[in-house]
């Protein structure tokens, strides 16, 4: 259980911070990043909440706490000593990833299939759904980068790639099932 009686410490004032392994890095290096922008993902799920239905509200819920697992697993570096350490760090599983893909395919078996490219909008909950998804992706590429240099969880890598499709689905589910999308026009304004 964490007990977080202080808040500042100062330890992060001349610019690091402490992984999960207890080493310190600067606040910019890849991993920091990295978590930080799924930290990020995790606020943009927060603010979809305060739209959604029962439903949609209950797996939204779950992936944010998906999301601290996946912030918990990738600030602990050093994947190959996990066996070696007296309390192993928690690490995204395939079933995680398993669970999105169940969800993404309920979810798009209610829609029509899209013959055009959508605009990130229509209501409230598909256009913060839609800039989850755009944070979520952000992030992916940000643990694409990590991983050129550091081991990275591939699970973990696999659910950010899931999830922004989970993200596009639900926020077509969000639009009366896809009826109120918002279709591209290609070269609509020239």
């Amino acid at each position: 259980m964490v007990v977080l009686n202080k808040i500042y410490t100062r330890t992060g004032d001349a610019g690091d911070t402490a992984l999960g392994n207890g080493s310190r890095v600067g606040k910019h290096s890849a991993r920091v990043r990295a978590y930080g922008t799924v930290d990020e993902a995790n606020a943009t799920v927060g603010l979809a909440r305060l739209h959604a239905d029962a439903q949609i509200d209950k797996m939204l819920m779950r992936v944010q706490n998906d999301l601290f697992d996946l912030g918990a697993d990738l600030c602990t570096p050093d994947m190959e000593k996990d066996s070696d350490r007296e309390y192993p760090p928690l690490r995204m599983a395939a079933a995680q990833v398993e669970r999105l893909e169940a969800e993404i395919d309920a979810m798009n078996a209610r829609l029509q299939p899209l013959r055009s490219f959508i605009l990130p909008g229509g209501s409230a909950l598909a256009a913060h759904l839609h800039l989850c998804r755009t944070v979520c992706r952000r992030a992916e590429r940000l643990v694409v980068e990590l991983a050129a240099t550091e081991s990275v969880n591939e699970d973990a890598l696999r659910y950010l790639n899931r999830l922004s499709d989970w993200f596009f689905v639900a926020g077509r589910l969000a639009n009366d099932d896809g009826k109120d999308d918002i279709l591209w026009v290609p070269g609509a304004n020239r």
